[in-house]
């Protein structure tokens, strides 16, 4: 099975879906007949190593080792059957292959337990309302979890489930601790790893070899492989592109780099890779896209091509064949809801739009152009993209990976899932905007969305107008509950030591999260603390923003900067308390405690009104619709009954229109000449008509046959109706 390239996505990403950057590549080289070979070494070695035979020999180097220290360590050591009679059974069961395990599982007595599972009784209450299989995943992922922590402490120190050497990567402005590192002897998972690419190379002998590297951590064993392809089989040209060499590695030049790599390419990898194939093929042809070589002892940033990017629409729909899809583990590591969406079930990637329609966030890497170049997919496209990827993998689960997907596209998404009958679930990123109105979010719930998340940042509006996120908290407390109401899951983004914050805005915006929380129109959030990025508008710009970074001279990686911020304010002291208080209020508790009890040292009182949020959600009814705006009925033909009433000897005719949603029945009454005309105008703006029809249309139509078209609309049973699925989009 010969292949001209082997995409490699190296250790470790994901354990319960595929990273898409070989599975976008492999769909564009198809429209090219260019032949590829795709594999995720992550979950590869993850199954060899959590394997009875790999640590049947695991324990046995330990303990030969004398590496087992710990009491923790010991005590695995000592239930060693325990867990080797359970390994292989726990692994299928986190496969989806042995539901009923799940009945075992959460017993007292299946599992053996260390230390992680300590941590048992402050979780009970989150899973209360859980189901048997997720709590059942929870308890095995902790399971995993204490192997991981004899594996660190007894044989590879480096080792992360979605991670491998992940310090050697961060920040790392010089090549020589991951030079040095690569110097060593192979780790015991660099030999699995190593094993395993072996079997690759021999069974499709490609020309050429690319690693797609998106995070630090998959940096390390993306060099130890580059390096023993390149002492094994040195006829093989090796590539790496990715999210990691696209944000760090623009400033690269140490010339040490292409003792392991050939080839660098930066952002959009379709055109680059297509000229590294002809290069590679012919090495007359020279043309290259974004390239880094080595070229008379210096490193070269090569962009010698005519020939533009490709767009969206020519990129080709991903592919996910040569990967395991059936062998990736479903884990529920922590009571997070949209933490499990992360780490639970298999989704389909696909993008709705390449870079972000806002692109202003001043924290954000907006010069790049990942970001800064915007191209939305045709919402037809996508679902053609999406009705292949379901035959392709059986799998309807999709995750939208956008910066942040456009309302309009959503919209339009939403209408051609509709239309064409798809049963699907999916989740995006969005930013907390006014379009989201309440009819939107039914719609795209009506589709099939499932959850957004959204980045809050700081819930201050004078720190959201200095990110220029283009957003007020009032707006996003709106559109929270738009999204909830909607019953879509909300999860937030929030941010602490954003430059010039003060100790006050930190205390006013937990209290605006609390508020969200008590409220129910949030229901998952994560903290983080502000990293500058070289490439950022604050990076760009630091003293705009009263912060001195601390640079230093670039020849490996240059993103993430140490920087002192002039309020000499030490941010990092709120994580704990920031962490624990959300960790709560995800919960439904700890609403009633004072913000003071969070943290072990003295803050300032907020004034914010503790009705805040709660005053921003009143809202007035608005009786002002753009004539443009189309209307859509997702309900279905109801049944009709026309009846007489007489008053005072005048008898006049109505129309009971009778309803059936999925979860009741409902009538309206109506003039008989004004059901006849809803009747008839249902089925036209129902999503599987060929055009959407407006309301200033549809008043037209009306008034053509009837009068008083606004009385008629914002009447007692049409309201009923929007309550029910007529909605203003």
């Amino acid at each position: 099975m010969e292949k001209d390239l082997l995409l490699i996505t190296p250790p470790f990403t994901q354990l319960n879906t595929p990273y898409p950057g070989t599975t976008y590549l492999k769909g564009f080289l198809n429209t090219k007949n260019i032949s590829a070979y795709q594999v995720d070494l992550g979950i590869e070695v993850i199954l060899n190593l959590f394997s009875k035979s790999t640590f049947e020999n695991l324990f046995y180097v330990a303990h030969k080792n004398k590496h087992i220290k710990s009491d923790n360590a010991k005590r695995i050591y000592a239930l060693k059957d325990a867990y080797l009679k359970t390994l292989n059974t726990v692994i299928k069961f986190l496969q989806g292959k042995n539901p009923n395990l799940a009945r075992q599982i959460c017993t007292d007595n299946f599992l053996p337990r260390a230390s992680r599972f300590e941590q048992l009784d402050d979780l009970d209450y989150a899973f209360g309302t859980m189901g048997i299989q997720d709590k059942a995943k929870h308890l095995a992922t902790l399971y995993l979890e204490d192997l991981s922590d004899f594996i660190i402490e007894c044989i590879d120190s480096n080792f992360g489930f979605s991670r491998y050497a992940e310090r050697l990567g961060m920040s790392a402005n010089t090549f020589n601790d991951l030079h040095q590192s690569l110097q060593d002897t192979p780790t015991y998972i660099d030999k699995i790893t190593l094993e395993l690419l072996d079997k690759k190379i021999e069974q499709t002998n490609p020309k050429l070899v690319c690693f797609s590297v998106p995070f630090p951590g998959n940096l390390y064993a993306a060099f130890r492989c580059a390096k023993h392809i390149k002492a094994h089989y040195p006829s093989i040209k090796i590539a790496m592109g990715g999210g990691f060499p696209n944000t760090e590695l623009r400033d690269l030049a140490d010339t040490r780099v292409f003792s392991y790599f050939d080839f660098i390419t930066l952002d959009d990898g379709e055109l680059p890779i297509e000229l590294l194939h002809a290069h590679v093929l012919n090495p007359s042809k020279t043309e290259f896209k974004r390239t880094f070589i080595l070229e008379n002892a210096h490193v070269v940033y090569k962009n010698t091509t005519n020939k533009p990017d490709y767009k969206q629409a020519q990129v080709g729909t991903p592919d996910y064949s040569d990967l395991l899809l059936d062998q990736y583990i479903s884990v529920i590591e922590i009571a997070n809801p949209m933490h499990s969406l992360w780490s639970d079930g298999r989704w389909n990637k696909l993008t709705m739009a390449h870079g972000c329609y806002w692109g202003k966030c001043t924290f954000c890497d907006i010069s790049l152009d990942y970001i800064k170049i915007y191209e939305p997919v045709a919402a037809k496209l996508l679902v053609n993209r999406m009705e292949e990827l379901i035959l392709q993998t059986n799998e309807n689960g999709f995750h939208f990976v956008d910066e942040a997907a456009p309302p309009s596209l959503m919209k339009a998404l939403a209408l051609e899932i509709i239309k064409r009958e798809l049963t699907v679930t999916w989740w995006t990123n969005i930013r907390f905007e006014k379009n989201f109105t309440q009819d939107l979010c039914f719609l795209l719930k009506a589709s099939g969305c499932i959850a957004v998340s959204g980045g809050l940042e700081v819930a201050s509006n004078r720190l959201l107008k200095l990110i220029d996120k283009g957003v007020t908290v009032s707006q996003v407390a709106q559109v929270t509950r738009n999204f909830t109401e909607a019953n879509i899951m909300v999860h937030a983004y929030l941010m602490y030591g954003y430059p010039t914050q003060t100790i006050k805005e930190t205390v006013d915006s937990l209290e605006m999260v609390r508020q969200l929380f008590e409220l129910g129109i949030l229901q998952s959030g994560f903290w983080h603390q502000f990293a500058l990025t070289a490439h950022s508008p604050v990076g760009l710009e630091p003293e705009s923003y009263n912060i001195t970074p601390h640079k230093k001279d670039i020849l490996f990686a240059n993103n993430d900067i140490h920087f002192t911020d002039k309020t000499g304010i030490n941010h990092e002291k709120f994580s704990f308390g920031l962490k624990k208080s959300l960790f709560n209020y995800m919960h439904g508790i700890g609403f009633d405690l004072p913000l003071q009890d969070w943290f072990d040292f003295k803050i300032p009182k907020t004034n914010i009104d503790p009705n805040f949020i709660y005053n921003c959600l009143e809202t007035n009814t608005n009786f002002n619709i753009k004539p443009t705006s189309k209307i859509v009925w997702l309900g279905n033909t109801p049944n009709i009954r026309v009846f007489k009433k007489t008053k005072k000897g005048t008898s006049w005719e109505l129309m009971e229109l009778t309803f059936y949603s999925k979860t009741e029945t409902f009538c309206i009454t109506v003039n008989k000449n004004e059901g006849a005309w809803l009747v008839e105008q249902l089925e036209r703006i129902s999503p599987k008509a060929e055009t959407l029809t407006s309301y200033g249309n549809l008043k037209k139509d009306f008034e053509i046959h009837l009068e008083n078209f606004e009385l008629f609309w914002f009447s007692k049973p049409i309201n009923t109706l929007r309550n029910h699925g007529l909605l203003v989009l």
